[in-house]
C-alpha cells in the first residue's frame, strides 16, 4: 500500500487494474463492477456491524472453509454469504494484500465474461 493511501484507495486500485471494471461509491460504501455484474463490494461499518472489509465471491464451500480456518480473517457476508461470498477483514492488524488480489482476482473471474476474465491471472501459490 502506498503511503497516505486509505484502504479504498488501495482496493479500489486492486480492483480498477482489472479490464474494464467500474467503482460505484454509495457513501463509505463502494462496489467494484465489470459490464454490470457486481465482483465485490468494500464495506466499512455496514449497518453498524464495525467491520472494514471486501465481500468477494468464492468457489463453492470455499467460503464456509475460509471461515472455519480463520474467523477472525473472514466472516460470512450479510444477504449475500448464503450465494457463496465470503467476507475479509481488513481491520484487524496487518492486511495480507497479496491475499486480497487474489481474493478479488478470483471473484473477478466468477463474475466477467470469458473473454475479459481469462486476461485475469491467479497466483498458483
Amino acid at each position: 500500500m502506498r503511503k497516505k493511501e486509505s484502504i479504498l484507495d488501495h482496493v479500489s486500485r486492486l480492483c480498477l487494474d482489472m479490464p474494464e471494471a467500474v467503482r460505484e461509491i454509495h457513501g463509505s460504501h463502494a462496489s467494484f463492477l465489470v459490464r454490470k455484474k457486481t465482483f465485490a463490494y468494500y464495506l466499512d461499518n455496514h449497518h453498524g456491524d464495525g467491520i472494514v472489509g471486501i465481500n468477494c465471491k468464492a468457489l463453492p464451500g470455499d467460503n464456509l472453509a475460509l471461515i472455519a480456518a480463520d474467523p477472525k480473517r473472514f466472516y460470512m457476508p450479510a444477504y449475500i454469504g448464503s450465494r457463496g461470498w465470503v467476507g475479509v477483514r481488513l481491520d484487524t492488524g496487518e492486511i495480507d494484500w497479496d491475499e486480497v488480489s487474489e481474493t478479488l482476482k478470483l471473484s473477478y473471474k466468477l463474475t466477467a465474461p470469458k473473454k475479459l476474465a481469462a486476461l485475469v491471472q491467479i497466483s498458483e501459490a
